[in-house]
């Protein structure tokens, strides 16, 4: 199954930051999105992998973090 892991931010650089290092990590980039009016990075991955792009996000303090299944 794949999820959508949405993480807030207080600014728009720490969802840029989190977003390079998503991409760093070896995310796809055509799976990770930025939201800049509502400060979010969301991105979708399968439930195999879920853990660690939460971990990765939390390293950038977000104001609040969780996860969907993709319908």
């Amino acid at each position: 199954m794949t999820q959508t892991v949405t993480a807030v931010f207080a600014n728009l650089d720490a969802g840029r930051n989190a977003l390079e290092d998503l991409v760093a990590d070896g995310f796809d980039r055509e799976k990770v999105f930025l939201d800049e009016e509502n400060l979010q990075v969301k991105v979708m991955v399968p439930d195999s992998v879920q853990a660690n792009a939460e971990e990765i996000l939390r390293r950038h303090d977000p104001k609040d973090i969780w996860s969907r299944p993709v319908q």
